[in-house]
């Protein structure tokens, strides 16, 4: 009988080849994009708050941009206050007015309103009951990016030793958000290394194996965040795309390093040399990385469906940042481990133990196969229960209740509604745009002041805003007669709010409600608002923050079937690629949603009903509208580290042995271990972003800590094992596994 052909070294095995025989490239290579990666940090980038293109709200915010009252989101609300002076004392008026005087000669400044020097009707709506408080509206130049960026300048402008001032507004708000962004992500890679380093001192057992994975993860997330930065020179980038980037590089960087740390170290342990070590840990642990790398890709690239978004870009980052953890792990860690061989495992730990089979997992496994129904049934009966409340979900966009109590702009705003109510109030925009000409003649001025009466009676509506509300006691009739008159025939406070209500072909209402902008009552005045758009000849669109709200949870769940089912539609393939079996992909399918449902069911009852707000400090609302589908794409892909791992590695043992119940224990047994010390190191790097003192980042970790932390110990460990059992060799069942796939198993010598 004739001795069986060698099959041809796979891809993988080649590249273990090149490296090891390379390494000095390798990693002369890895510093030269490290230090691109710096240089690109030292670059900057241009980061905004998410946006959404093409929405309703969006389009009026633009209808409105000419008309001074045509929107807030530029503008701050400063409080003076002065303990002993009241409004009426020359020196408070003066003090105010000398640092408004300074402000506006700012060229970031494009207007300021105050009640200084201003008619005594207008001048009584900037002062507040108490006497010792004076609001003033400083309106900044540019979008929301270049205010943003204004506001430090601005904010030190308006500092006056002789006064008490407090700001508030959207971009007061953003500005802070931003700042605390910075320092939640700068906090949590401060504590998500030690942690991280500590689950891994604790798993490898010596110092040397410990450092490798968090070169790789500070490398990843160092390229990931730079490359963030460049892209948003050319495209629009949430603030809090760098702590999404962090968050998963990090994680993916330092599981995928652990796999093949891990694998490097049984090969050497097994007598291996350096280089047979490095070629059986690249085709095993390695394949195992990139089809990991290509799921988590895949299940990010599900946000680039939400195209004109913030959440397209955001998809983009965290693929990108996925591929530079691939790529380093399939490059530099192999480069790293040729030059260390055996010296991989220096500095034993005193506490270190002797690795040996049977204990925990072989137990675990053992009774797993005896009894599959007795640890299916329960388990998946609470992972459904645990996600039952995610149909409770409400979601809103976040506000000014994102931010810690002791801020400037919260503070500023909880000041503004005790003392200036009406300005504090929910503003709700409405555009009324017009074929052509003058928005306010008679016929249109009549018509603007029914529309302005009919949205007045609306409940929760406290009053409307614009040229035609011109005052108490005003009808109809008086209103078309003055429409109808001279501009400069009419009194300056009419004229002002004609430049202020009006521009173009469009005139601006704003309705005034005492709902909370996030509150359902809200959200339903906007949906009524849109039921009827027309006004005489013109028609309108509604904007504002509440609107905003409303469509971006439209916009989500409009492209959310689109991306959902791409990512579950390209996993199937990836894992049939990798397994070469019908049913194990759609299995998988299954268990990531398990315990997707029991995140997000956590996610809701946790941040959205208030359990554990005293703990986890925080204030209980609605869910951010981009957070579920963000988390779902997100985690879709990293389910597939853990589920890549073990179906890895109970097919290398069915390809050897043929037997599907002995395969799934020491599949389990060998992998059991990994996986749960892997998602130990993942929650740990998710659990430090569960401090971030904005609610989204918070929200973000926690529900990713959850979500890892169920799916490496009920589905993983339990279920899936559990439902293969159950399977057999259905579990097997499409092209690949023939008897002759076995055999080219066994000529290539792949041990478990």
């Amino acid at each position: 009988m004739s001795e069986p052909t060698r099959a041809s070294p796979s891809l993988f095995t080649r590249l273990a080849r090149g490296v090891y025989r390379h390494w000095k490239a390798v990693l002369g290579g890895g510093a030269v994009l490290l230090a691109l990666a710096v240089w690109g940090l030292l670059q900057g980038g241009h980061l905004t708050t998410g946006t959404i293109e093409g929405i309703e709200s969006s389009r009026a915010e633009a209808l409105a941009r000419g008309a001074a009252a045509g929107s807030n989101d530029q503008t701050l609300a400063v409080i003076f206050h002065h303990d002993a002076w009241t409004a009426d004392d020359p020196r408070f008026s003066q003090a105010v007015a000398s640092v408004l005087e300074r402000v506006a000669r700012l060229p970031e400044v494009e207007a300021v309103v105050s009640p200084v020097g201003a008619p005594e009707a207008f001048r009584a709506r900037f002062v507040a009951a108490t006497g010792h408080d004076l609001l003033a509206l400083v309106r900044l130049k540019g979008g929301e990016r270049e205010a943003t960026a204004a506001f430090p300048t601005v904010r030190a402008a308006l500092e006056d030793p002789r006064l008490e001032t407090t700001l508030t507004g959207k971009v007061a708000f953003l500005h802070a958000l931003n700042t605390l962004l910075e320092h939640d992500l700068l906090r949590a890679e401060l504590l998500s290394f030690p942690l991280a380093l500590l689950v891994l001192l604790w798993v490898f057992r010596t110092v040397v194996a410990a450092m490798l994975p968090l070169v790789v993860g500070g490398l990843a997330v160092l390229c990931g965040v730079a490359g963030v930065l460049l892209l948003s020179r050319y495209t629009n980038m949430a603030q809090y795309t760098l702590n999404v980037v962090s968050l998963i590089g990090l994680g993916v960087a330092i599981d995928y390093s652990l796999f093949i740390v891990s694998r490097f170290r049984s090969e050497l342990a097994d007598g291996l040399t350096t280089e047979q070590a490095l070629e059986r840990t690249l085709d095993t642990a390695g394949r195992a990385v990139a089809f990991s790398g290509l799921a988590v890709t895949v299940g990010l690239g599900g946000l680039l469906f939400f195209r004109g978004s913030y959440l397209s870009a955001m998809g983009l980052g965290g693929a990108l940042v996925v591929a530079f953890a691939v790529l380093f792990a399939l490059t530099v860690l192999p480069a790293l481990l040729s030059w260390l061989g055996p010296r991989v495992n220096r500095g034993r730990l005193p506490f270190a133990r002797v690795e040996r089979r049977g204990g925990l997992w072989h137990a675990l496994a053992t009774w797993v196969m005896r009894h599959p129904w007795w640890v299916l049934l329960p388990t998946l009966t609470l992972l459904l229960a645990m996600g039952l409340p995610f149909r409770r979900l409400e979601l809103a966009a976040t506000d000014i209740t994102a931010l810690p109590r002791g801020t400037e702009a919260r503070q500023g705003a909880q000041t503004l509604a005790r003392l200036f109510p009406r300005e504090a109030a929910t503003r709700v925009l409405v555009a009324v745009e017009f074929p052509s000409g003058n928005p306010l003649t008679p016929e249109r001025a009549g018509a603007l002041f029914d529309a302005s009466r009919r949205f007045a009676s609306l409940p929760g509506v406290v009053g409307v805003e614009s040229a035609v509300d011109l005052g108490p006691g005003m009808d109809r009739a008086t209103v078309q007669r003055m429409a109808g008159a001279p501009p400069q025939a009419l009194p300056a406070e009419l004229q002002a709010a004609r430049a202020a209500y009006l521009t173009g072909n469009v005139a601006v209402l704003q309705v005034l409600t005492s709902f909370a902008p996030s509150s359902r009552e809200a959200r339903e005045l906007v949906r009524t608002l849109r039921e009827e758009r027309s006004v005489g000849d013109g028609r309108f669109v509604v904007g504002g923050q509440t609107a905003t709200d409303v469509d971006a949870a439209a916009f989500v769940k409009q492209h959310t079937p689109a991306a959902v089912g791409f990512v579950m539609g390209m996993t199937c393939v990836v894992l049939f690629v990798l397994l070469r079996s019908v049913l194990l992909p759609l299995k998988a399918l299954l268990m990531n949603l398990l315990s997707l449902a029991g995140s997000f069911g956590a996610l809701v009852w946790i941040f959205q009903e208030g359990h554990l707000q005293g703990l986890l400090r925080f204030e209980p609302g609605p869910i951010e509208p981009s957070l579920p589908i963000l988390l779902f794409c997100a985690l879709f892909g990293l389910s597939m580290d853990y589920e890549v791992l073990l179906l890895s590695r109970i097919r290398e043992e069915w390809l050897r042995t043929g037997d599907n119940t002995h395969a799934v224990a020491e599949g389990l047994e060998r992998t059991g271990g990994l996986i749960t010390s892997a998602a130990a190191i993942m929650v740990a790097v998710f659990a430090a972003f569960s401090l971030a003192s904005v609610v989204v980042v918070k929200a973000m970790g926690l529900g990713m800590a959850i979500a890892v932390a169920l799916d490496a110990t009920l589905v993983r460990v339990l279920i899936v094992p559990s439902m293969m059992r159950l399977m057999g060799d259905l579990n097997w069942w499409g092209p690949g596994h023939s008897g002759r796939a076995r055999a080219r198993m066994k000529q290539r010598e792949v041990v478990p």
